[in-house]
């Protein structure tokens, strides 16, 4: 069984979320049906690479970063999706964070590229910006000797930020 990990950008255009799902069948279909996605659900990439996972037959290990991260952090026009991959989830784990911060976030990445053989990143290759980003996540896989595929199609954005 192959356990393969996500990190990715949240804030992909409209347009970037149709490319990034059909990457991510491209690139998974070959692991299937025998597959554990490993997926801390965050909107975006997290979240695509989790249904495309389950989609494909595979099992979903979920990891969610603090206690308050769904009361917190999770918007409503993600709310239904979330609710969905927790309960279509074969294992769910929440670290022993309260707060839902950059420190939890970092510390559910770590977990994640600790407990995979192959890391899946929907990465723009720029530099981070903070910690428990998806540069960051990239720079811990390589540290700790995962193997890393970059998954960024032609054409695909992220949303400008406001």
């Amino acid at each position: 069984m192959t356990r393969i990990g996500i990190a990715g950008h949240m804030d992909l255009t409209p347009a970037t979320v149709v490319l990034v799902r059909a990457a991510l069948v491209e690139a998974l279909t070959p692991y299937a049906p025998d597959l554990t996605g490993v997926s801390c659900i965050a909107a975006g990439s997290d979240s695509i690479f989790a249904d495309v996972v389950l989609d494909l037959g595979g099992t979903l290990d979920v990891i969610i970063p603090a206690a308050d991260y769904r009361a917190r952090k999770v918007k409503p026009e993600h709310a239904d999706l979330f609710d969905d991959l927790v309960r279509r989830a074969a294992t769910v784990r929440v670290l022993p964070h309260e707060v839902s911060d950059r420190a939890a976030y970092e510390a559910a990445n770590n977990a994640l590229v600790d407990d995979v053989d192959l890391l899946m990143a929907v990465w723009d290759g720029q530099a981070p910006v903070d910690r428990g980003g998806t540069a960051t996540t990239v720079a811990h896989a390589h540290a700790n000797h995962r193997t890393v595929q970059i998954i960024w199609p032609t054409g695909a954005a992220r949303q400008r930020r406001r």
